[in-house]
């Protein structure tokens, strides 16, 4: 990579550090363009070079997160010793989320909360989040062998944590929903197979 490129890549990643440590604690309308120099310790002209608006910066951000989640929740399940603990390990990893000390609920549903329809960037990536992140939830379920319905119920048993401990500030809501997603698993657990039968 050339020298140039580099830099501008460690620029800019040094850029979204500060976005997401801004715009996640006190949310995006809040912040303006200064505060965010500030603690980009970046001057607005080399900002608005590598993000030409806001908006462009909040998609950025919020891609990130969601890619740097996604792999983290995949890392989690890796090690699992069964179908059942890697459908599990999806709240283990809620669980030491919500006990971050700057844990401010789900960074999707707050930047939608903010801006919502008026800003359609926003509102698309949201929109990619959550059909990546269902996707991601309800297949590890269906991997593990459970039904579809089980599928759908244990992600909304995950938005349904995060929101809950968003409001609460307690990380409970992952046990509680761990325990939801136990019993919903264990009703549906897949059949053994008799030896000798067939």
């Amino acid at each position: 990579m050339p020298a140039a490129s580099a830099a501008q890549e460690a620029m800019r990643g040094q850029l979204l550090d500060a976005a997401e440590q801004v715009f996640y604690s006190r949310g995006i309308q809040a912040v303006n363009m200064n505060e965010l120099r500030a603690a980009a310790e970046l001057p607005l002209r080399r900002i608005y070079q590598l993000f030409p608006s806001k908006d462009d910066l909040v998609v950025a951000f919020l891609r990130r997160r969601h890619d740097r989640m996604m792999a983290a929740i995949a890392e989690y399940g890796a090690d699992a010793q069964s179908p059942q603990l890697r459908v599990l390990a999806i709240f283990d990893y809620l669980d030491e989320w919500f006990r971050e000390p700057d844990f401010r609920g789900c960074p999707w549903m707050n930047a939608y909360g903010e801006l919502g329809p008026t800003n359609p960037a926003v509102a698309a990536e949201v929109r990619h989040h959550q059909r990546a992140f269902r996707k991601l939830v309800t297949g590890i379920v269906t991997e593990a062998g459970f039904g579809v319905d089980v599928a759908n119920a244990v992600y909304l048993l995950v938005e349904g944590a995060v929101a809950t401990a968003a409001v609460q500030h307690a990380a409970s809501p992952a046990g509680e929903a761990r325990r939801g997603a136990e019993l919903l698993l264990a009703s549906d657990r897949p059949p053994t197979r008799r030896v000798g039968t067939r």
